[in-house]
């Protein structure tokens, strides 16, 4: 299979028809190779336009996806990456968004909970220098390298802890898909002087994250 061909037509195909025109975002696209992220079964599918299961449903997890195309690269172009930002990727998978970042942002923090994925991600990553890998509970985020230009949500989630936001340098912002299904909304937080703002952009269902369910009230 001529894997270059196939993540050209990806991004002409199905990035570029959904309004993302971030020189970075595409050129990243173009340049990091997805087939190397997913799989050895499904790497013939690496550039379907679907979600790409990394890792099965298991002890009342969900099962873990690498994200179809479109709705990553809108989530990378509505983060507003630059080379002077330090990002904390949370649910690193097996590594792809955070190549994908790494070609955009100056460092990358991948956090992933789950220890095989984080393994996967370790050998992918290997020559992608401003990345560095480490495992820990995903909602708990990385204060060993905070505080963060940008915290990217790699999945959906119920809520955003305010462990998280509490990781953001002053100015900085969070992007995370909130909420399920096709009501989920693309949200970007901003950190600004010790209070945060919250702006919602576009409807993207992708898949959930573990970690990140509301804590059930009680209810007489």
């Amino acid at each position: 299979m001529d894997f270059e061909a196939a993540r050209a037509k990806m991004v002409d195909n199905q990035i570029r028809t959904t309004d993302v025109t971030s020189h970075s975002v595409l050129t990243a696209f173009l340049t990091v190779p997805r087939e190397a992220f997913v799989p050895e079964k499904a790497k013939v599918l690496a550039y379907i336009d679907n979600d790409i299961e990394i890792a099965p449903a298991s002890a009342g997890n969900p099962g873990r996806f690498l994200m179809e195309a479109s709705p990553l690269a809108k989530l990378l172009q509505l983060a507003a990456i630059t080379k002077e930002d330090a990002v904390l990727e949370v649910g690193a998978g097996t590594g792809y968004a955070s190549a994908l970042l790494s070609q955009i942002a100056g460092s990358v923090v991948a956090l992933e909970s789950d220890e095989s994925l984080a393994a996967q991600a370790k050998a992918n990553l290997a020559g992608y220098p401003n990345v560095q890998v480490v495992t820990g509970a995903l909602e708990k985020g990385n204060t060993a390298g905070a505080p963060y230009d940008l915290i990217f949500i790699n999945g959906s989630v119920e809520e955003v802890p305010a462990a998280l936001l509490s990781q953001l340098q002053d100015g900085g912002r969070l992007v995370a898909v909130q909420g399920y299904g096709n009501a989920a909304r693309a949200k970007v937080f901003v950190s600004e002087r010790g209070a945060v703002s919250e702006n919602v952009f576009f409807n993207a269902s992708v898949k959930p994250l573990p970690g990140f369910a509301k804590a059930r009230e009680f209810v007489f």
